[in-house]
Order: C-alpha cells, then sequence, then structure tokens
C-alpha cells in the first residue's frame, strides 16, 4: 500500500509558518512597550510596586489599613465609537484620557478614590508609536484622576481589525470608606441638584452623532464650524472632563448625598440611577444653555429634543446631590477648581405624576 501524503507534507522546501507571516509582530509590540514607558512612570502613586514589564500590577494594598471598612469599587468601561474620530483624524493621543474618565468617574460616584487603572488596546497592527500615543492618554488621565496605570495588554488582531483599526478598554479599582459610600439610600426630599458642566460630547453617543453629520450631511472632519471656532474633528476629539479629584474634594468639604456621572442614556436616566424610588428629581433646562455640538447634531439631523436628551449629555457631565445646606460650599470648591457649575433642580416626594425618577422641565435658554 503507498502511504497517503497530504500537498503540504510533501513539500519539503515549503518555508515554515511564522507569527509575523500570520500577521502578528512581537518587534513591534516590544517597540510599543519602549516607546510607553515614559507616560507610564508619571502615572504612578506611592502604593504600586515595581514598574512596567511584568505579568500583573502591584499595589501595596497595606495602605488600606487605616481604613476602618474599606469598600473596593471597581468599574469597566471603553470609549465606544469615538476611536472612529481618533482613527479617521490620525490623532491618537486623547482617546486614552477619554477611556480614564470614563472608569473613574463611575468610580467616584459611590464617593471611592481611584487607586489604579489597566488597560487594554485591541489593534490589527501594532504600530508602537500610535499605540504610545494612546498610552500616553492613558497616563495623563491617570495623573488627572489621582490614581496609577498599573499595567495593560496590547493585543495584535489580524483579519479581525484592520492594520489601522484599534478598540480601546480600561478597568479601574477605588476605595471607599463604607460609612461613607454614597448613593441613592442618602438622598432625600429637599435635596438640591447641582450640574457640573461637561466639555463637549465626552465619549457617549457618537454612534448618532457620526450618523448625522459625517453620514447624513456629508459633513468633513476638516470642516471649519463658526459656531463651535473649530474643525467639526477637534470638536469631536475634545476629551472628556475627569472630575474625580473635583468630587473628591467636594465630599471632604461638605455633606454629599449622591453622584451622578451622565454617560449613555443622557442627564434624566443617569440622575434616576441614584434617586430612591419614593423620591423624584426635577431638573429646569432652563438654568444652562447646552454647547452649540447639540444643537447642531439636532438641528442637521432634525432629531427630536427628546431624543437628543436621552443620547447625549446636553453639556452636563456630573451631577451632585446635596442638602441644601451644603450648596454654598459646594459651588465654592468647584469654583475654585474651575469647574463650572451651577443649581439644576431639585428631588421632591413622588407622585403619581412622576413616571420616571428624573424628568427635564422648561426650555433651553435661545443661545446669544
Amino acid at each position: 500500500m503507498t502511504e497517503q501524503t497530504s500537498p503540504a507534507a510533501a513539500r519539503t522546501d515549503a518555508p515554515g509558518a511564522t507569527y509575523a507571516a500570520a500577521g502578528v509582530d512581537i518587534e513591534a509590540g516590544d517597540r510599543a512597550v519602549e516607546l510607553m514607558k515614559q507616560w507610564v512612570a508619571k502615572a504612578t502613586r506611592p502604593e504600586v510596586v515595581g514598574s512596567i514589564g511584568g505579568f500583573a500590577g502591584l499595589f501595596d494594598a497595606s495602605a488600606l489599613k487605616r481604613y476602618e471598612r474599606p469598600m473596593l469599587a471597581t468599574s469597566t468601561d471603553g470609549v465606544g465609537t469615538k476611536v472612529a474620530i481618533a482613527q479617521a483624524m490620525d490623532r491618537h493621543d486623547t482617546i486614552g484620557h477619554d477611556l480614564v474618565g470614563m472608569v473613574v468617574d463611575d468610580l467616584v460616584v459611590c464617593g471611592a478614590e481611584p487607586l489604579f487603572m489597566t488597560d487594554y488596546i485591541a489593534t490589527g497592527k501594532v504600530h508602537p508609536e500610535r499605540i504610545a500615543a494612546v498610552v500616553k492618554g492613558i497616563a495623563e488621565g491617570c495623573v488627572l484622576a489621582g490614581c496609577a496605570l498599573v499595567g495593560g495588554e496590547t493585543a495584535e488582531h489580524p483579519g479581525l481589525l484592520g492594520p489601522d483599526e484599534y478598540d480601546v478598554a480600561g478597568a479601574g479599582t477605588g476605595v471607599v470608606e463604607a460609612d461613607a459610600l454614597l448613593g441613592a439610600d442618602r438622598v432625600r426630599a429637599g435635596d438640591v441638584v447641582i450640574a457640573m458642566a461637561a466639555s463637549g460630547l465626552h465619549s457617549n453617543g457618537y454612534s448618532l452623532v457620526r450618523h448625522v453629520l459625517l453620514e447624513q450631511a456629508g459633513w468633513q472632519l476638516d470642516r471649519e464650524v463658526p459656531e463651535f471656532g473649530r474643525t467639526l474633528g477637534e470638536e469631536l476629539l475634545e476629551p472628556t472632563r475627569i472630575y474625580s479629584l473635583d468630587c473628591l474634594a467636594v465630599a471632604r468639604a461638605a455633606e454629599v448625598h449622591a453622584f451622578s456621572h451622565v454617560t449613555g442614556g443622557g442627564l434624566a436616566a443617569n440622575l434616576a440611577r441614584v434617586v430612591p424610588d419614593h423620591l423624584h428629581a426635577r431638573l429646569d433646562r432652563g438654568t444652562w444653555t447646552p454647547l452649540p455640538v447639540f444643537q447642531t447634531v439636532a438641528e442637521v439631523g432634525r432629531v427630536a429634543v427628546p431624543e437628543v436628551e436621552k443620547t447625549l449629555n446636553m453639556g452636563v457631565g456630573m451631577v451632585a446631590v446635596v442638602p441644601p445646606e451644603s450648596v454654598d460650599v459646594v459651588l465654592s470648591v468647584l469654583a475654585d477648581r474651575d469647574v463650572e457649575a451651577w443649581l439644576l433642580g431639585d428631588v421632591v416626594e413622588r407622585t403619581a405624576e412622576h413616571e420616571t425618577g428624573a424628568t427635564l422641565y422648561n426650555s433651553y435658554p435661545t443661545a446669544g
């Protein structure tokens, strides 16, 4: 009987397969690590043990001994389709800043101090300078948040992502004293709702924004938009405001019952998450004028106000719910920290007319 051999086995002179031939460049990954080291070194805390290059990031938990009952908080997130704007503009040093904001500002909502973050970058092809730019933004965001970047992973996925495509995600850990935990159980009727201004769209609703402005209207990212005072692309890449240290400063200075990070779902829906079932938050649209980008999306796309409000933050990135006697101190602390803030509404007993935990009423002031 003649032995059967496959064509591949018969071609003994054929070159063997390699990881590089499959599209994964280990040397490029090593180069990216070398480039990012300088930025990771800036995003540290005294509790961090070791340096970049290990299999796991280490954080000295003995620092938590000063807590009576430390509660660890954890959060994970990404930046959605905002990465498509960064890729189209070939600017990658701000998207990491957005990632940090999305993670740490979820942590601080319960009163937790962000301690450390890790990141994950998946890309079709490792471009070392590009990966380093992304990590630079993450590190700079961590510095603004007061937390450390203790590790991360860059994964090359040829065939799954295009050579110039990537996505980013991150996870963070924070700590709060158990008796300082903030949330719905602290909120009372008569509380005042204070808004903190957003820097722009932040990192939510970009599927709607891209659909309206880029696909339907056909606008180019280099289009100068007078209302923005810059190009469309520059407006869309405006980094997310990071509020963690601002919120912690407020909580140290005055009594705070809850914070709400305004992300996907909009202002009312996110605030409702920290309002108990028997209460209702009333938010007055007449107290602020949304940034021009929100009006532009609504007008160009003929998007109804309720639809845009449940998708975009409308210029409010973080909300504090405080007792009336804390209002002056909170506003003063935020002003000292250059955070624009204002009285947004109040909390009342819920009645049959309130279908949800928070609603907006009145109309936005006319710009100009």
